[in-house]
């Protein structure tokens, strides 16, 4: 290859690495599987060593993880995060093996499993967790401390712990946790996560907290960046220690001193990974020795006392039998294909989600055809490609009416997904039914989701509005349904009939609209008939409101349907106008930022406090801040408003000045 030859596929492949770079580190949206991105680094690898005049010091090779995200405080780690230098055969881990001990090194090595999460630092100081960041570039990460302390498997505090302490971690999603999530957002017609790692990461660095409290993320802790007063002399002896102080330590570990030992136990873990409850990606092997450690060193990017030893994916080809069409709770149409049943990473799969229209046209797939399947993460099956198809297959359509009800299916301009028009669709009952229900919506104790299901069985229910109609006589013939449970959920019903206006808005699902939106759009607007009539214009005026939200209003008051549905809920004696208190005066002008745990009451509740006494809840500190109103581990944002001189508050003294 000429230089001038290599100079264009260098600069292309800089270009594409970048490109995927962002949407992995900083968007948590990638294109491309490990496997496949791995492939392209190691190209650009290639290059630069064979034409080492190519290489500059912005090249993806020289650069370690994303960028740091705005929404977040700066943290510069004291000690550097570094990656892993990737692996992909045994050779060259025998490769490693051999520059180690040309080193002058005899080593012992640690071999662990390489967890496929967001890698963090916690820190400890007199056994108290006060901060957790992003590795972000490995010198600067973003400072996630409530987020983290959401998590259940890191220690708040530690017994018996050093003075100062502060760990590397992988926080991830387990396996049941994506898939409920998964399901959830594919149900509701929100873009999916492509994998548990994204959706860690996604996860985690949500603004809101309860967001990621609710997303049920873990974590394993596998290294010890810094600590006061104790001397620890390896890696093993480190996780021993972290397990004894209460830290999820990373799984699998042990210790070996023969290189073909170490590949026996990679090979091992290998076999492993389809029967985990989360997710990995590798092995890593680690020189065990701290002080050896120090003699090896590292490059600008790598220790060279580590390397990471990355799985191929493992793909199967079968027989596409059909492409099943569902509808969820939002009138979504999701399509799925059937085929014939194979073993992949260590379970039976016969389905897929083939997720819109625009990805079976994309790939092409036919009925008949043969079709390579993969775990997306070793978790989701996905179908990777069409490897051939069959003789005169004819092209899939997805239908232009909805398969539950036969109402017109429409599609919006940015959106992939086609939705039923019908807000009674029998399909979208049972889900449209159980959110309207629940607790956060216009709680109605008593009916779950095995109650929901029998009363759209049997014909009762098909929308919400068919609640307030139902009968004494009708409950009586639901399973397990006394006299006594039957007249305490019409009890219930009844109940519900009050609940102010932002719980009825909630409970109807519009899309992009949640309880917070829902809340806000009733004080606003005061009645469903005023926010009915509103412009767009208006919308638009409304606090935290963007085109999305907007434009999700106008099409669910536009629905053919929706008049109907909210007559008879009206007719049915159902509140339509907001009869909540007006927002105070007391905290007018006001902006707090709450931080840490309060004793008494929630973040979200404080904020809601907040607003409804006229001030903003703001969820970063700056020189604008009126208050910071922290409780335990409070971390960095006590810290920064302590260096701006700003008033920092506890619950008491909060509680009074709403007085």
């Amino acid at each position: 290859m000429t230089l001038e030859a290599a100079r264009q596929e260098y600069e292309a492949l800089v270009k594409e690495v970048r490109r995927h770079n962002h949407l992995y580190y900083d968007q948590d949206a990638p294109e491309l599987s490990d496997y496949e991105y791995d492939a392209l680094t190691q190209r650009l690898k290639q290059l630069e060593e064979e034409f080492p005049e190519l290489v500059t010091s912005d090249s993806p090779t020289q650069q370690i993880g994303g960028t740091v995200s705005a929404k977040f405080d700066k943290v510069q780690h004291t000690v550097r995060m570094e990656s892993l230098q990737d692996v992909f055969d045994f050779d060259e881990v025998r490769d490693f093996d051999r520059r180690v001990r040309e080193a002058g090194i005899s080593p012992s090595y640690v071999v662990e499993c390489k967890i496929d999460g967001l890698s963090v630092s916690l820190e400890y100081r007199a056994g108290t967790f006060v901060r957790g960041s992003t590795r972000g570039d490995g010198v600067v990460g973003e400072d996630v401390t409530e987020n983290l302390a959401t998590i259940a498997e890191i220690p708040k505090t530690l017994k018996n712990a050093p003075d100062f302490l502060e760990v590397r971690g992988e926080v991830y999603m387990p396996r049941d946790a994506f898939e409920r999530l998964a399901k959830e957002q594919e149900e509701s017609g929100r873009q999916v996560f492509k994998n548990p790692r994204n959706a860690a990461a996604g996860s985690l660095r949500q603004k809101d907290a309860a967001v990621t409290a609710a997303r049920g993320l873990s974590i394993f802790v596998f290294n010890v960046q810094q600590i006061e007063g104790i001397t620890l002399s390896s890696h093993q002896e480190s996780l021993d220690y972290l397990k004894a102080l209460g830290f999820a330590v990373s799984p699998r570990y042990a210790r070996f001193d023969s290189i073909e030992d170490v590949l026996k136990e990679i090979d091992a873990i290998g076999t492993l990974r389809g029967t985990l409850p989360y997710d990995i990606d590798g092995a890593v092997v680690k020189v065990d020795d701290f002080e050896q450690r120090q003699l090896l060193g590292s490059t600008a990017k790598y220790p060279r006392w580590a390397v990471a030893f990355k799985y191929p994916p493992e793909e199967k080809d079968t027989v596409l039998k059909e492409i099943e069409v569902s509808v969820g709770r939002t009138g979504v149409l999701t399509p799925t294909a059937v085929f014939e049943p194979i073993l992949l990473a260590g379970t039976t799969v016969s389905r897929a989600i083939l997720h819109n229209e625009d990805f079976i046209r994309e790939m092409d797939i036919r009925i008949g055809d043969t079709i390579r399947v993969r775990k997306a993460g070793d978790i989701i099956p996905e179908v990777v490609c069409v490897v051939r198809h069959e003789e005169n297959a004819a092209s899939f359509a997805m239908p232009t009416q909805c398969p539950s009800c036969g109402a017109p299916v429409s599609r919006q301009e940015d959106e992939a997904a086609l939705r039923c028009t019908n807000p009674e669709c029998p399909a979208q009952a049972l889900r449209n039914l159980i959110h309207f229900a629940s607790r956060t919506a216009m709680d109605i104790e008593g009916l779950g989701q095995a109650v929901a299901a029998q009363l759209v069985e049997k014909g009762y229910v098909q929308s919400a509005a068919d609640l307030y109609t139902l009968s004494f006589e009708q409950l009586l013939t639901l399973d397990k349904f006394k006299e006594k449970s039957a007249q305490n959920l019409l009890d219930a019903i009844e109940a519900s009939k009050k609940n102010n206006l932002d719980k009825l808005l909630f409970a109807l699902g519009i899309r992009n609209i949640g309880a917070k939106a829902a809340a806000e759009l009733a004080q606003k607007f005061k009645s469903m008939q005023a926010l009915r009539e509103a412009s767009e214009e208006q919308l638009e005026a409304v606090d935290g409101f963007g085109g999305v939200m907007v434009q999700s209003l106008l099409d669910f008051f536009a629905k053919e349907g929706t008049a109907d549905l909210l007559a008879r809920l009206e007719a049915y004696g159902v509140n339509m106008q907001y009869e909540g208190e007006e927002r105070g005066e007391r905290l007018a002008g006001m902006t707090f930022v709450v931080t840490g745990t309060l004793p008494g009451m929630s973040r979200t509740q404080a904020e809601e406090m907040i607003v409804q006494n006229g001030g903003k809840a703001s969820s970063s500190v700056s020189k604008k801040t009126s208050y910071v109103l922290a409780g335990e581990a409070a971390g960095s944002k006590l810290t920064k408003a302590q260096s701006l001189g700003i008033p920092v508050i506890n619950e008491e003294e909060f509680l009074k000045m709403l007085q």
